[in-house]
């Protein structure tokens, strides 16, 4: 390739969120070599940087505000002494470890010894979700909310409509009054959701269509029981809809998990093709920052290992869900695993009873105490990974 500059790295991580940064800097710091990490925005931090209110952190700090967090994990990785370049996009692959990418310098090929997709997860916009209606402007994403508000201090409107429910929609909000725009009504498919205080809480509801020419003037919603009504606002944010930003690994013929729809991975974070590790918001849309964080820092040592010669493992039986769950991560069962297995439910439950069970044997079995939220990750005890075999069928977790 013409004009097309070839180097090499150890260590080449894609995304600078949490996940990406936390890893960067362990295993920089524990002397991997070159250590690159890559990020197609302008700035590095991930999606913290447009999050103005507390709780960042792990445990969550009250006082520690997303910028601020952001900040703090881009030096932590500098100071370990990992290159952070911004504004290169990784656009495809030209080899098992070498990735095409594109900046303002020019085009680029590089080869890592490893390399970690940490390229987090978006929110689905209106056109995913099949929102009927016409394209008018003040139909939003929660991130774009916050980047108009936060970062270029915009009018988002002055009545407004939000779709969802959960940490995500009330954080919208927030962001939302931050700017003078008053919430008239919250929209949730959940038949419960807690309630925001001065806004009208829709459950069982759906936006069946968006109106408006120019301008957004209205959502029409329709209940669960028929019920149809016209809401009248010039602005509609569609929360909390998240799925993995899954295209690269994707095309880079990574094995993706159809309950995350990320990439599949066991245990240490590895993926079907060797050398190519994925961490964080990656492997099933999102988690806290913190969390995130956590397993980067987690899949230091595995990448560390392969870098040593640690020998990649066959894949495994795959972890599967029964309905009303819907993803379980990590999804490959090749060996113990050492970190509790997280598990997220499509609906709310009261106490429910998790099974894990490999070609009709039962492998744990444990009621959960208390609500579960569609909002909310439950955490398995990883103890039962021992009795798996590794050449059985998959294991399937489902509720009984």
């Amino acid at each position: 390739m013409n004009g097309v500059r070839e180097r090499a790295v150890d260590v080449l991580v894609v995304g600078a969120g949490p996940a990406g940064l936390a890893l960067a800097a362990r295993v920089a710091a524990a002397g991997a070599g070159r250590v690159e990490v890559l990020e197609r925005e302008e700035e590095a931090g991930g999606v913290p940087r447009h999050c103005r209110h507390g709780g960042f952190g792990d445990p969550p700090r009250p006082w520690l505000a997303g910028p601020a967090y952001a900040r703090r994990a881009v030096r932590a990785a500098l100071a370990a002494g990992a290159a952070v370049r911004t504004g290169v996009s990784a656009t495809g692959w030209a080899g098992p470890l070498t990735l095409t990418t594109t900046s303002p310098a020019g085009l680029e090929r590089i080869t890592a010894r490893a390399v970690v997709l940490a390229t987090g997860a978006r929110e689905r916009p209106r056109s995913a979700r099949l929102v009927p209606g016409s394209r008018p402007a003040g139909v939003l994403t929660t991130g774009e909310v916050q980047q108009a508000v936060h970062r270029y201090g915009q009018d988002v409107g002055r009545r407004a409509v939000v779709v969802g429910a959960g940490p995500v929609a009330r954080h919208a909000v927030r962001t939302l009054r931050r700017a003078g725009t008053r919430v008239v009504a919250v929209v949730t498919e959940r038949p419960r959701a807690a309630a925001v205080p001065g806004a009208a809480l829709l459950t069982a509801t759906t936006v069946a269509e968006l109106r408006g020419r120019g301008r957004l003037s209205g959502v029409a919603v329709r209940h669960a029981d028929g019920r149809y009504g016209v809401l009248a606002c010039d602005t509609v944010v569609f929360t909390g809809d998240w799925i993995p930003d899954h295209e690269l690994a994707r095309h880079g013929g990574v094995g993706l998990d159809a309950g995350t729809r990320g990439p599949a991975v066991d245990a240490a974070f590895r993926t079907s093709v060797p050398g190519v590790f994925a961490v964080g918001n990656a492997l099933r849309g999102i988690e806290r920052a913190g969390t995130a964080a956590a397993e980067g820092a987690a899949a230091a040592a595995p990448v560390l290992a392969h870098l040593a010669g640690a020998p990649w493992p066959e894949p495994g039986p795959p972890l599967l869900v029964r309905a009303p769950l819907v993803w379980v991560t990590p999804n490959r069962v090749t060996g113990v695993f050492d970190r509790p297995l997280r598990l997220r439910s499509g609906e709310a439950l009261t106490a429910p009873v998790v099974t894990v069970a490999q070609d009709g044997r039962l492998l744990w079995r444990r009621r959960i105490p208390g609500p579960v939220s569609p909002a909310r990750s439950l955490r398995l005890p990883p103890g039962w990974t021992a009795r798996v075999e590794r050449a059985g069928g998959p294991v399937v977790v489902g509720l009984g």
